[in-house]
């Protein structure tokens, strides 16, 4: 019984070791608790994303803008402000929307699966500095839709998970460069 307690304590001692001893403070040797968003930073004015010459999609630029600033709100530290007040400036264009048809139906032959690409440029600008800290050129996010029913999903209700996913990314490029 003393052998089986002490061998048990032995191994929560390595446990407890092995766990202290995958951390590390700087974020480039092992795991860190430190922020993984930059330092200093605490404020991001967000301007209206701008439309290719070619992209003719009512309010497209609305939506996207709005979900990056949702997205920065809901997964980083920092705040969304006006410019006059931000330390840093997110600028972005929907340079191209794509739509292709990947599958017919076999009774009508009308579309039955459509896949539709977002190519998008964006920069982040630090606005004390003048230093860019991310800048993306044609940047491709895609996602998938149902256009036959009972599904019967439009445009708009098939962008709607491409519009987010594009927010996303565009927040993860907000992460510090380890």
């Amino acid at each position: 019984m003393k052998a089986l307690k002490s061998c048990l304590a032995a191994a929560a001692l390595a446990a407890v070791l092995s766990s202290v001893a995958g951390c590390s403070a700087d974020g480039k040797g092992g795991y860190s608790l430190a922020s993984q968003y930059r330092p200093g930073i605490k404020t991001v004015a967000v301007d209206v994303w701008g439309k290719g010459k070619d992209v003719y999609r009512r309010d497209i630029e609305m939506r996207v803008t709005e979900a990056v600033v949702k997205r920065i709100e809901q997964d980083t530290p920092y705040k969304v402000t006006l410019k006059q007040r931000a330390d840093t400036l997110l600028t972005g264009t929907v340079d191209a929307i794509e739509q292709r048809t990947l599958s017919f139906s076999t009774d009508t032959g009308l579309p039955r699966e459509s896949e539709i690409t977002f190519i998008v440029s964006f920069t982040w600008q630090d606005l004390r500095s003048g230093e860019t800290l991310v800048e993306r050129k044609e940047m491709k996010v895609a996602g998938r839709y149902t256009r036959e029913d009972p599904i019967a999903e439009d445009f708009f209700q098939g962008s709607e998970n491409v519009v987010n996913e594009l927010a996303r990314r565009v927040v993860e490029t907000m992460e510090a460069p380890w």
